[in-house]
């Protein structure tokens, strides 16, 4: 039995639910969010109360239970509120630049990186910080992740891209005997 299927899921104000065979369509005062979810758990709807109950009860049902619940939520999270992430980059000479629907870092290496910024995701750059907001959980994630991905913070002077907040476990240096 699943604990987060079993919640029930109350729509806020402004947002609607709708499904069409495996597509849900959550629409709020944000955007409209589509996911194509599993048939095998059914979502009924009672009045702004969405309950979440499996077809049969086996392990992948018991399994996609609480995560159909979850996905559910965080698009109504998402078309509500909207996601969020900040990321903070350190290095002498490291950059980036916002060009139109492009970015353009200078991360130490002998050649700009550029990466195309995904529709739906607007980003704001501001010296060392840059802030990645969107109504897509999983889209605003995986662009900070990538964006992360292109020089890792090193456990020595703690330069490269990282996570506002995220705690870099740094290393002793080389000691010099005497």
């Amino acid at each position: 039995m699943s604990r987060v299927g079993k919640q029930i899921i109350e729509l806020p104000e402004k947002v609607e639910y709708s499904r069409q065979g495996k597509v849900v369509t959550i629409k709020g005062p944000l955007g409209t969010l589509s996911r194509e979810l599993n048939s095998q758990i059914e979502i009924t709807q009672d009045g702004k109360n969405l309950s979440f109950k499996p077809t049969k009860l086996n392990v992948d049902t018991n399994a996609l239970w609480g995560t159909v619940a979850a996905h559910i939520r965080n698009m109504i999270l998402g078309v509500t509120k909207g996601y969020e992430k900040k990321l903070v980059i350190e290095g002498v000479g490291y950059r980036a630049a916002l060009a139109g629907t492009k970015l353009t870092f200078n991360l130490g290496l002998s050649h700009p990186i550029e990466m195309p910024i995904p529709t739906g995701i607007k980003v704001a750059v501001d010296k060392g910080n840059m802030t990645i907001n969107g109504i897509d959980k999983d889209l605003v994630g995986q662009f900070a992740a990538n964006i992360r991905d292109l020089k890792k913070p090193e456990p020595y002077k703690g330069k490269g891209i990282h996570y506002e907040g995220e705690v870099i476990r740094r290393k002793e240096g080389k000691k010099v005997t005497a």
